[in-house]
């Protein structure tokens, strides 16, 4: 990373960024950005414990790092928090580029190694620092494939609602597969028909009655546009999961206490998961480690830490007491 240089970002004083380069594809440059959170002297907090954990934060699909609070909690924990924008997602989205998309989720190894390694976790580094991985949806499938590829590299997995499993449950998931990989096969790229109807975004959007304002060009409020190639890697990554991993590492998941999945708006949208089944990603969770702790969160959305303010107060003090179980 010769020559790379940390600048400010967009969220405000105390987070920067750095371009990670990650070669070129077919639609041309291909990038990830990491963000870290790094305020001024803790003037006053002389019984701060001693920073001896790096926390890594993943996005998950059609979105990207917007979670202030988030960083300012692990910074209050005594960590050094870090946040990537993956290839075409956010922050790395370049013009011409397929709004995130890859064709096995495996791709992303690169750019977790270029995050890991400017923060002193790379492959060739001997961390005298802990490491937590945490990850939202997508990015809580991609780095629980990651981890239990990479044994010995994290302390602790932290999973906001992982993407786990297909909607339509593991019987559905069978059926559709061989049909989506026909179709990545034929046409990679065609956009399938989109199932999102902005119900989501109407839950977390400051301006429809949410909490949250962010870039609607990165996070789109019905989401990117779907392509064959890239669900056949998200399905291949629940087939694995289904299988059973064996991460080396603590799993905390937060799920919500119920979903809520129609086709027409309710209220009820507004205090449950509205994208994935909770129970069967429950279920799923328990398969990624011999040490798993799952905590189901009433009122929660489908990104936990965008819910509502006592349900996001309730997902942080069940999260502080898994770290402080883990005594880094």
């Amino acid at each position: 990373m010769a020559g790379a240089a940390w600048r400010p970002d967009i969220l405000g004083p105390g987070f920067e960024q750095l371009t990670l380069p990650l070669g070129s594809d077919n639609e041309g440059e291909v990038v990830a950005t990491l963000v870290r959170y790094k305020p001024g002297p803790d003037f006053g907090l002389h019984d701060r414990p001693a920073r001896r954990t790096d926390v890594l934060y993943v996005h998950g699909w059609s979105d990207y790092f917007f979670q202030t609070e988030l960083a300012r909690y692990w910074h209050r924990m005594g960590a050094d928090f870090y946040a990537v924008d993956l290839r075409k997602y956010g922050r790395s989205l370049r013009d011409g580029q397929t709004p995130g998309f890859v064709d096995n989720l495996t791709t992303y190894d690169q750019d977790l190694e270029a995050a890991l390694s400017v923060i002193g976790h790379g492959q060739a580094d001997h961390p005298s620092r802990s490491l937590i991985l945490m990850g939202h949806s997508t990015g809580g499938l991609t780095l629980s494939l990651w981890a239990d590829r990479h044994p010995g590299r994290a302390a602790a997995v932290v999973l906001n609602s992982p993407w786990l499993e297909f909607q339509a449950r593991g019987f559905g998931r069978e059926v559709f597969t061989p049909l989506i990989g026909i179709g990545a096969r034929v046409d990679p790229l065609r956009v399938l028909p989109n199932v999102d109807l902005g119900y989501y975004t109407r839950s977390v959007l400051k301006s429809k009655g949410g909490d949250w304002d962010y870039n609607l060009e990165w996070r789109p409020e019905r989401g990117f546009p779907v392509r064959p190639a890239w669900l056949n890697a998200v399905l291949a990554g629940h087939a694995r999961v289904a299988m059973g991993l064996s991460i080396d590492a603590a799993v905390f998941t937060m799920v919500s206490a119920r979903s809520t999945i129609a086709p027409v708006w309710s209220e009820a949208m507004r205090s449950s998961d509205i994208v994935l089944n909770v129970d069967d990603i429950a279920m799923r969770a328990i398969k990624l480690s011999p040490t798993v702790t799952i905590a189901r969160l009433e009122g929660a959305l489908h990104d936990i830490l965008l819910s509502r303010a006592d349900v996001r107060r309730d997902a942080y003090a069940r999260l502080t007491r898994f770290v402080r179980g883990l005594a880094l």
